[in-house]
């Protein structure tokens, strides 16, 4: 279930552990992490990480990104869109950084653009 954690450094951040699925809407004023399944929308405030065992079948609006699992669907990111090797995406990206490790996949288009040219979350 969705909970949240204290990491080491006092911040707080939210997380769905393996095992668990939202069908729905995520708001998050902070960062969140996901390990399990989510089919639906998530706006975040702060980072979103799909973790190895993540998979997010909807689309995504956060400040930065992280994705290690998979994505099928949209994502507007308006700093730093991250792709671990072990990432596949299959949608549509706006954001005003993109970092693709070697072995990630990315099926779909890309714009990137500063945040103030609307790639930034609503």
């Amino acid at each position: 279930m969705a909970k949240e954690v204290v990491n080491n450094a006092g911040a707080m951040y939210n997380a769905l552990t393996n095992g668990s699925k939202i069908i729905g809407k995520i708001f998050a004023d902070s960062d969140f992490r996901i390990d399990g399944e989510v089919e639906g929308t998530i706006s975040c405030n702060g980072k979103v990480v799909i973790g190895q065992k993540g998979f997010l079948k909807g689309s995504i609006t956060c400040v930065n990104a992280e994705v290690i699992g998979t994505v099928d669907g949209d994502l507007v990111v308006s700093e730093t869109l991250s792709l671990r090797s072990t990432a596949v995406i299959s949608g549509d990206v706006k954001t005003k950084v993109l970092m693709v490790e070697p072995n990630a996949i990315f099926n779909g288009t890309c714009s990137m653009r500063d945040a103030s040219n609307g790639a930034g979350i609503q």
